[in-house]
């Protein structure tokens, strides 16, 4: 039947960054696979897998930060060699317990961590 399993009704809605430049970042997040839907003087925002947004808002004063969110792959090792032939700025790829993960730096530099999967049912998307 159509029951929903609990985990199924709940799930990350957006997340927010802090860029210096819009302008910069767009083509850096398309480029990482996210979907671009709202595009304007003051915001970019990106859909990803499951539904959450990603808001990125200019402040040409930021400060870089390290991203309080992760983003996951289904495809660790595809993904990192992928980015490094772009040119992207990543960190090296550590193989962990549980994850393995690089990070990846922004035009403005932030950093963000890339898991793999461990998703337990990948029909979810």
């Amino acid at each position: 039947g159509s029951e929903m399993c609990i985990r199924d009704r709940i799930w990350i809605g957006h997340v927010q960054l802090k860029v210096t430049s819009l302008e910069e970042s767009e083509p850096f997040y398309i480029g990482l696979g996210l979907r671009l839907v709202v595009k304007n003087e003051s915001v970019l925002i990106f859909e990803l897998r499951g539904g959450t947004h990603l808001i990125l808002e200019e402040d040409a004063n930021t400060a870089p930060l390290q991203a309080e969110f992760d983003f996951m792959v289904e495809d660790i090792n595809g993904a990192y060699d992928a980015f490094k032939e772009e040119g992207q700025n990543l960190g090296p790829l550590d193989k962990g317990d549980i994850h393995d993960s690089f990070y990846i730096t922004d035009p403005t530099g932030n950093t963000i961590l890339i898991n793999s999967t461990h998703v337990e049912d990948h029909a979810l998307v």
